[in-house]
């Protein structure tokens, strides 16, 4: 696939998913690589990459880092995440602006895959736990592989709302005021052991500079999401969690389970950037380890990837348990967590 065809995906996944202004940057940035502006130098080398591979998302994250950081004043006066307000013409003359002056600084940061760490997502995380453990009541050991900043691993902090039902710590700094439709979940408490996570380029969200690359994967102009990601940013300072700088096989190969609680496997939206061996040996490390689970020390695997229907892909929870290795559905929402439906 081509940058351009990427691009033009990328608009319309950001107009989707509601940020009208990186999908109109999408595409003025399209029309700039057409005509031979500064994304042409920017972009050299990364013509032929996959949209999975997420390089549109990539130079929208990097510019937005220079904008939070206060580098370039000019463009922070059309951006929404530090007060500006977008504007179609005079924005994308200061975004081309950025990509011609600072076009070695924004290249360099292309090498890095989204660190979105997504808050958004945790509804699926807790929610599926929450349907676990009405089966294996048990504390819960919680791996994440892919894990950025660690944030959804403190997913138990978070508070949800849904059909008339809280769930979490009523004072939580992050709360989903409408977090899933479809079946009412059980409330109960989650008592979370071990909160241990992998990730090749590790965030550490307890430093400014942590914080604002994380910030700057957030789409400028959804409030809601960069309001979740302050939030957890601040829960974070107060709930530890290890996030070890380890690929995901090395990192499962040196995972063991433990009698008395429920180890559970989490990733969400990470999968694509796996290389088809990483995945099939994560695959089965994990067949291997539920060949030794038992009653008294379950195995789950819980993720929220995408699951190609037909010619297209939906975002599918899934909760996989051993003994047994029985898989099931639970769930759909949208990639960043919204829109959750629970099916069984």
């Amino acid at each position: 696939m081509h940058v351009v065809e990427a691009l033009q995906r990328q608009a319309v996944a950001c107009e989707d998913l509601g940020s009208p202004m990186y999908a109109e940057l999408c595409r003025l940035i399209v029309d700039d690589y057409e005509v031979g502006g500064p994304s042409v130098e920017v972009l050299a080398g990364y013509e032929d990459r996959s949209f999975g591979e997420a390089i549109g998302l990539r130079l929208l994250g990097a510019v937005h880092g220079l904008v939070l950081a206060g580098e370039v004043p000019e463009l922070a006066a059309f951006y929404p995440s530090v007060g500006g307000v977008w504007d179609p013409v005079l924005g994308w003359e200061a975004f081309a602006q950025v990509l011609e002056s600072r076009s070695g600084e924004v290249r360099s940061l292309l090498t890095q895959p989204p660190q979105t760490n997504e808050v958004g997502r945790a509804a699926a995380l807790y929610g599926g736990l929450l349907q676990l453990v009405e089966t294996m009541p048990l504390p819960v050991r919680l791996f994440e592989i892919g894990a950025s900043a660690g944030l959804n691993l403190r997913a138990d902090q978070f508070r949800y709302l849904a059909d008339g039902t809280s769930y979490g710590p009523a004072d939580s700094p992050v709360v989903f005021e409408s977090a899933w439709t479809g079946r009412t979940l059980k409330p109960a408490p989650l008592r979370i052991a071990e909160r241990v996570g992998c990730d090749i380029a590790p965030v550490n969200p307890l430093t400014e500079e942590g914080a604002r690359t994380l910030t700057s994967y957030v789409w400028p102009d959804m409030a809601e999401r960069l309001e979740r990601l302050r939030g957890a940013l601040a829960i974070a300072r107060q709930v530890p969690a290890d996030v070890r700088r380890e690929g995901a096989v090395a990192f499962l190969r040196g995972m063991e389970l433990s009698p008395g609680h429920v180890t559970v496997v989490w990733h969400s939206i990470m999968w694509q950037y796996l290389p088809a061996d990483d995945r099939a040996a994560v695959d089965d490390r994990l067949a291997e380890l539920g060949s030794e689970a038992s009653e008294s020390a379950p195995l789950a695997r819980l993720r929220l990837e995408p699951m190609r229907r037909g010619e297209s892909y939906e975002f599918v929870v899934e909760l996989q348990t051993w003994p047994g290795g029985e898989r099931r559905i639970l769930g759909h929402a949208e990639p960043h967590g919204q829109g959750l439906v629970w099916v069984s």
